[in-house]
């Protein structure tokens, strides 16, 4: 008897639960039963510990997922950022190009009267082109006045027989100098001899060069044109200020240019001597 009340007692005995946690309402009712099956204890644990183990799963799965989301947008900023660089250094690209590079498409030869005046205007100020006075050579190769004129300016037209294009500009004071600078050429005279010409007749006062009158030189390789803007392609403008019997002492500037668009005098000391500016080269701008 002793011993069915001890086993009675036994199996009244609660079981405790307090080391199984409660994780939802079906758990609990699986719990309750553990006394009417003793099996059912170690069932309970797998079940238990499979849905604790899915809810850890869950979690480090949502971890997961939000490291790479993170992944995701710190590649996408990156990718994005490089996309722009790459973007902007297209863009420059383009650019410089746009500046090195030149489309003649729309130019065309200068082989009419019309092109010499227009394309020789462009060396003069571009104020003053209107009732600018043009001579030079026609196309058929005679010197004649191109187009009448009442300003302070002379335009001399590019000589078309010859090859590249030099057009210029000077101030009418000049005038006498240029003419006989032409018609000792027109005698078979060569530039040495022509200088020692006009120096001698500065001397004596027979020719005159005033001081401080202009030359504008329009010049280039190409003798093509842009007909809407009268330019020629990649001519410059070269700019001369005549200053008679004047040196490097009396005005103060080298006699060789120091810089690119420096001013210097050439000729020094002589009738000819002038301060000469010469354009920007296109590497230095």
């Amino acid at each position: 008897m002793s011993f069915l009340r001890r086993q009675e007692s036994i199996n009244r005995k609660p079981v405790v639960t307090s080391s199984v946690p409660a994780v939802s309402g079906g758990m609990y009712r699986e719990v309750d039963d553990i006394n009417k099956n003793p099996d059912i204890a170690i069932r309970i644990f797998c079940i238990f510990k499979g849905k604790v183990s899915k809810q850890h799963s869950h979690y480090r799965m949502q971890r997961i997922i939000k490291l790479c989301m993170l992944a995701g947008i710190l590649v996408a900023c990156n990718t994005s950022d490089k996309s722009t660089t790459k973007e902007a250094e297209s863009t420059k690209e383009t650019s410089v190009e746009g500046i090195t590079e030149k489309n003649y498409d729309s130019y065309k030869d200068i082989a009419t009267d019309e092109a010499l005046i227009a394309t020789a205007l462009m060396a003069a100020p571009k104020e003053s082109r209107a009732n600018c006075k043009v001579i030079g050579y026609n196309m058929a190769g005679d010197f004649v006045t191109l187009r009448e004129g009442d300003n302070q300016f002379i335009v001399l037209a590019d000589n078309p027989k010859k090859d590249g294009f030099n057009a210029a500009c000077y101030h009418k004071g000049l005038e006498p100098f240029m003419a006989r600078g032409r018609a000792l050429r027109q005698e078979g005279k060569s530039a040495r001899e022509v200088f020692a010409t006009r120096e001698a007749e500065m001397k004596s006062g027979e020719l005159k060069i005033p001081t401080g009158t202009t030359l504008h030189i329009y010049y280039g390789d190409k003798t093509i044109y842009d007909p809407e803007t009268s330019e020629v392609a990649d001519a410059k403008l070269r700019y001369v200020v005549y200053m008679p019997w004047a040196t490097a002492e009396s005005t103060g500037l080298p006699e060789v240019p120091v810089a690119a668009n420096h001013p210097w005098i050439m000729n020094p000391g002589t009738h000819r001597a002038h301060i000469m500016i010469s354009p920007i080269n296109d590497e230095n701008k």
